[in-house]
């Protein structure tokens, strides 16, 4: 048997990235070790499987994704482009495997860790938009969405897949 390792953040410290980075890094690590764990003996169907009106396992799965990727770019000073958008809309559409879905969030992951780390510490203050709106926030308002917002679909992601086992 496999000894099982404290969560992410219980690890220590990661030496090339700043204290105000590292629990968005955290995070991230703490949704890839436990999609897997939680998902990993269910069925495509399962996935896409609605349980009294909520969200599917799919929908939280593409949620994940596509969220990652539109914080990350509110986080870069940038607005959301219409692809983002289409998949924003396309969030609920039934259809992808479960596979395609832990790779989809594996790459939105990838991508959002690699353009965290690149962030200047110096810079956790500076004025950042959300939306359409304009709504004001932070860069440190943002990563601490974006690590929150992410566990909060990670614990609903768990929770469904825990239904869907006990269902079957």
């Amino acid at each position: 048997m496999t000894e099982k390792l404290p969560e992410p953040w219980l690890r220590g410290a990661l030496s090339d990235v700043h204290p105000l980075i590292m629990p968005v890094l955290f995070s991230f690590q703490q949704v890839r070790e436990d999609i897997r764990t939680y998902t990993g003996d269910l069925t495509d169907e399962q996935v896409w499987r609605q349980l009294d009106g909520l969200p599917p396992l799919g929908f939280h799965l593409r949620h994940i994704a596509g969220s990652v990727d539109r914080l990350v770019t509110y986080l870069s000073g940038e607005q959301l482009s219409e692809q983002q958008l289409l998949f924003l809309r396309q969030e609920a559409t039934a259809g992808a495997t479960l596979q395609e879905l832990l790779r989809a969030v594996d790459a939105s992951l990838d991508v959002a860790e690699a353009r965290v780390r690149n962030i200047n510490p110096q810079t956790v203050y500076d004025a950042r938009s959300v939306g359409r709106r304009k709504l004001p926030t932070t860069v440190v308002g943002l990563l601490i969405h974006l690590a929150e917002h992410t566990q909060r679909h990670l614990g609903q992601a768990i929770t469904t897949a825990k239904f869907l086992k006990h269902m079957s």
